[in-house]
């Protein structure tokens, strides 16, 4: 069977901006409005799609995106998705520096056997400083937070292995619940975690949830090449989709990864019209609700919430140093070299950022068109399908999908009943159970 895309729908409520609510057609109780997801969810499975992906941070203030300030926590919404749904993959977003290894592996576990084998995890370090305030910590620097997520995401892996699959024999007439041999203490002992065990729930049919991440700095694409199974990325661009695309496959296969078992999957924003001029419209609608205060509170969100407002909108965009570097770190080096290289003003890099002119912009046939020259010259192995406007995704399922699945590019139907069977993915084997059989 030739290779298919993989496609997820990215779950924002009132959308990924800052405008989105403000268009005639939208709900601004979106995000947190169950009734809302349950049909996102429904036309997701109904597209055939392989994931929902609900983003999350820790930290919020009055510049902050409308979504970001009223929504639900991602594993709460997943769970409630898990029973009005059969096929589709549930991925959430969740902290390594800002929560416990044991409590989230079991709460993975526990989705993972709610959906029947459909949880996934975007391992995230948490890149605003804000977030410590939230917790009573000191927030860690950015490389040290790496660090941390490694040991971390051993400890939940090593806590998910602690029943073999057949542990639980439930022999009746001898009084036997479970065979004893098969239950495993993982006594970690760390630089960052203590953790005795054994996780007080079992593998799910799966086996484990699958792991995503979205690394772009350098240790965070060391991080993501070494333990994910699907990559989130934010590029605008082709080109540096597929150099990051080859930057991470390369460095899965150095080690010892088959670079195939690992997905990238850009985000992308389709807007869709009857005509190219119609979709231009929409875009350009879009952008003309968005104020400059909107585009500089966006772009300082990247830099810790940097505050922009105090420098001249239409100069070469500033030179701030190192400011906010413990943030979003990789995103924003690219961002500075950018600027840079184009010459552009301040204002030019804010709505770069804020509202990037891309390449998903236009009738359903141009967007198919794109989606599979990205696919099929090495920028992109799948898309996390983000909606532009209330009402996009529906007219991407309706619209795009078809032409897709006519070139044959993307199933017409599941044909398996876990996450990582639609994936392509092995059910990883418990480690207990291997070492046993050597």
């Amino acid at each position: 069977m030739t290779k298919q895309l993989k496609l997820g729908l990215g779950l924002t409520g009132v959308g990924a901006s800052h405008v989105a609510w403000r268009r005639p057609q939208a709900n601004i109780k979106a995000s947190v409005d169950i009734d809302h997801y349950i049909h996102q969810a429904q036309k997701a499975e109904l597209g055939k799609f392989d994931l929902l992906f609900v983003a999350d941070g820790l930290f919020i203030n009055e510049k902050s995106l409308p979504h970001f300030l009223n929504r639900f926590e991602p594993l709460t919404i997943l769970s409630a998705l898990a029973t009005v749904t059969k096929h589709v993959g549930l991925v959430a977003t969740i902290s390594t520096s800002y929560s416990e290894p044991f409590t989230i592996s079991r709460q993975l576990a526990s989705l993972d056997h709610i959906s029947k084998g459909r949880a996934g995890w975007n391992v995230v370090t948490s890149p605003l400083e804000g977030s410590a305030l939230n917790y009573g910590k000191a927030h860690p620097e950015h490389d040290d937070r790496y660090h941390i997520a490694e040991e971390y995401l051993k400890v939940v892996k090593g806590l998910w292995d602690s029943w073999e699959d057949d542990a639980f024999i439930g022999d009746k007439e001898n009084g036997v619940f479970f065979d004893q041999g098969k239950l495993h203490t993982l006594n970690h002992k760390g630089e960052y975690f203590s953790v005795r065990g054994p996780l007080n729930i079992s593998r799910s049919r799966q086996g484990q949830p699958v792991i995503f991440q979205a690394g772009t700095s350098s240790i965070g694409r060391k991080f993501a090449s070494a333990h994910a199974d699907c990559i989130f990325t934010n590029l605008v661009s082709i080109e540096n989709a597929r150099d990051y695309y080859q930057d991470l496959k390369k460095q899965a296969s150095e080690l010892g990864r088959d670079p195939e078992s690992l997905s990238i999957l850009p985000s992308i924003q389709p807007i869709l019209g009857n005509t190219q001029e119609e979709a231009d419209a929409k875009f350009h609608e879009i952008g003309n609700l968005l104020s400059p205060e909107d585009t500089l509170n966006y772009l300082g969100r990247f830099f810790d919430h940097y505050d922009f407002a105090q420098f001249p909108l239409d100069q070469p965009f500033p030179d701030i140093g190192d400011i906010g570097s413990n943030a979003f770190k990789g995103g924003q080096e690219r961002l500075k070299r950018e600027a840079k290289e184009n010459g552009w003003t301040l204002r030019e890099v804010a709505l770069q950022v804020t509202h990037p002119r891309h390449p998903f912009i236009g009738t359903p046939e141009k967007v198919a068109d794109e989606i599979q020259k990205w696919f099929e010259t090495g920028a992109a192995d799948g898309f996390i399908v983000g909606e532009s406007e209330a009402g996009a995704f529906d007219e991407f399922v309706d619209l795009v999908v078809p032409i897709l699945q006519q070139r044959g590019l993307f199933r017409t139907e599941y044909d398996k009943d876990t996450f990582r069977g639609n994936l392509g993915l092995p059910i990883p084997q418990n480690r207990y159970s291997q070492t046993e059989t050597v």
